[in-house]
Formats: structure tokens, C-alpha cells, sequence
């Protein structure tokens, strides 16, 4: 997620089920609005130390990661007492009881988490999180859930793909092309954010001809 060290207008992050485990890049994001990071690899709350300098930052989903822990209360009360602006955590409204209650019973984040360097310039954490993905069966690694990826469509509120339109693969292969499109799909959603209106209409003059394409190969497949 180094990329977001340049993209400091950037207003909605979705990075869900990423094996993220480092928020640093994303302290500079004084746009940042919503951030959706559930199911990745974040181990520690004190990534939070990087969300606090975010003034506008007001959804937060972080459910699924090690870092929530068995005690769930404990969990959001500390998230809330770093980040008390937030509006919505994990897709459940905040509210000023909830607020209060943080002062007491969440822990206070003051600094940043503890990385240890290593020869190759990455963290500890990073290093040991790539040596992790290294011994998961590729059958896993390959593995594409189609739920997932509807998901992260939902936290953009952009419309799925329905499954009929790749009847024609394998249901891994059209899970996977649904994975692989989908991640496509936010990315560019993601940067579409950061073009001014003359970049907006270079972009609508290459969908028309894309669409027109396509309906013009539809055509004559019929």
C-alpha cells in the first residue's frame, strides 16, 4: 500500500482481505474519509498510531484481523478512544456512550508499533508475514472467494457481476477471473478519485469505444 504515500487527496481506501499487516502509508492521507481493511494481517492495534493524524477520517472497518483479539469489547473501545471521531466501525454505528465508556475501558495509543529492521530493509513483521504466505498450500494461495469479492464491492457500493457471466469456466476459474476483475475494478475506482474533469473525459471517450466494441463482437458472435 506504498502507493498511498502519493495519493495525499485520496478520500476512500478499500484494502480488504489484502494480508496488509503495516499502516504507515497511509498517515499522510489527510483526506481519507473510509478505510475498509477487514480480514488482512494487521497483529497489532498500535497501527492505529498512524490513524490518528487523519482529521477526516470517519468509517473504519478492521474486523477479522488479529489485532481484534478475543475480547471484542476491549477491542472497540480501544479503536474509539484513538479514534473518537469515527462515525461507523466495522459497519456498526458509533455511538456517545460507546464514546464515553472508551476513555475507561480502551488503552490509549502513543506510539508507533516496534519494527525491528532487517538486512533487506523490510520490517519483522513484514518479513514474517511473507514467510507465512510462502508455506500456505497453493491450492489456498489460488483459491478466489466470490463472496469476498461482492463484499469489497459492497463497501464501494458498486453492483456485482452475476455468476451466469462466466458460466463458461470452471467455478474456481470463474471465481478467481471474478477476483482478478474485481481488483481491477477498485483500483481504478480508487484513482478515478484523483483525475480533474479533463481526465474524467478522456476516461468516458475510452469506455464508449470499449462498450461500442464490445457490442459490436456480441454482434457478430450472434
Amino acid at each position: 500500500i506504498s502507493i498511498c504515500r502519493d495519493l495525499p487527496n485520496i478520500e476512500v481506501i478499500t484494502f480488504s482481505v489484502n494480508g496488509i499487516s503495516d499502516l504507515e502509508p497511509l498517515h499522510q492521507c489527510q483526506n481519507l474519509s473510509e478505510l475498509y481493511l477487514r480480514k488482512n494481517n494487521i497483529t497489532s492495534l498500535d497501527e492505529l498510531f498512524y490513524l490518528k493524524a487523519l482529521p477526516r477520517l470517519r468509517v473504519l472497518w478492521l474486523a477479522e484481523n488479529p489485532c481484534c483479539g478475543p475480547d471484542p469489547h476491549r477491542y472497540r473501545m480501544t479503536v474509539l478512544r484513538n479514534l473518537p471521531s469515527l462515525q461507523k466501525l466495522d459497519n456498526q454505528a458509533v455511538t456517545e456512550e460507546e464514546l464515553s465508556q472508551a476513555l475507561v475501558d480502551g488503552v490509549e495509543i502513543t506510539a508507533p508499533p516496534a519494527r525491528r529492521s532487517v538486512e533487506n530493509g523490510w520490517s519483522e513483521s513484514s518479513a514474517s508475514s511473507a514467510a507465512g504466505a510462502t508455506t500456505e498450500p497453493q491450492s489456498e494461495l489460488l483459491s478466489c472467494s466470490l463472496e469476498e469479492t461482492n463484499r469489497t464491492q459492497e463497501e464501494l457500493d458498486t453492483k456485482s457481476v452475476p455468476r451466469d457471466k462466466y458460466s463458461s469456466f470452471s467455478p474456481q476459474e470463474a471465481d478467481c477471473s471474478h477476483k482478478k476483475r474485481n481488483n481491477v475494478l477498485n483500483a481504478i475506482l480508487l484513482l478515478m478519485k484523483e483525475l480533474d474533469a479533463e481526465g474524467l473525459e478522456i476516461i468516458q471517450q475510452t469506455v464508449v469505444r470499449r462498450l461500442q466494441a464490445f457490442q459490436k463482437k456480441e454482434l457478430q458472435e450472434e
